[in-house]
């Protein structure tokens, strides 16, 4: 039998934590709340969906912005740096289904969970989407519709399905 996964309704008083001059926007929907941790001076635009869990912790750093409706699911660790920007609609994942043989739904399958790191000042484009396991150095600039998967040092630009890099940021495009 399915089951809820709640409201997302909750109060600043639930939150793990939360830092000081944050803006939450209107329609921000935030699940287990106790395993969220907002720094100094956070940005959660309209319709942002955070999803802590009791098998990870979501925590976003100093004067990071997050954008409208983006997605952040934490059963495997989020860890946002500060400083960090995340257009609209950008996602972050940290579990997957593994693969199930035949004639198994893939649902069925058991979940793989996988910490997401972000580093320091890093820009994370509109639509792109991190997939577990995936580190990010610091300042590391992700293009828009991205699927980035994997570890990328920082300072890159990095782009495309999947996301590879596509030169070191400052340098001139060819």
């Amino acid at each position: 039998m399915a089951q809820t996964h709640g409201t997302g309704r909750w109060q600043r008083e639930d939150l793990g934590s939360l830092g000081a001059d944050c803006v939450i926007e209107e329609g921000v929907l935030v699940f287990n709340a106790p395993h969220v941790h907002l720094a100094d001076g956070v940005y959660l635009g309209h319709r942002a969906m955070l999803k802590g869990d009791t098998r990870g912790e979501l925590r976003i750093g100093a004067g990071s912005w997050i954008g409208q409706d983006v997605y952040m699911q934490s059963a495997g660790g989020i860890d946002i740096g500060a400083r960090v920007g995340m257009g609209p609609r950008a996602m972050v994942l940290t579990s997957t289904h593994a693969e199930a043989p035949p004639p198994a739904a893939v649902m069925d399958a058991p979940l793989e969970f996988a910490p997401v790191t972000i580093g320091e000042g890093c820009d994370i484009g509109i639509g792109a989407i991190l997939l577990p396991g995936t580190t990010l150095g610091p300042g590391v600039q992700v293009g828009a519709g991205a699927v980035v998967s994997g570890e990328f040092p920082g300072g890159t630009v990095i782009a495309g399905v999947p996301a590879r890099v596509l030169r070191e940021r400052g340098a001139e495009s060819t």
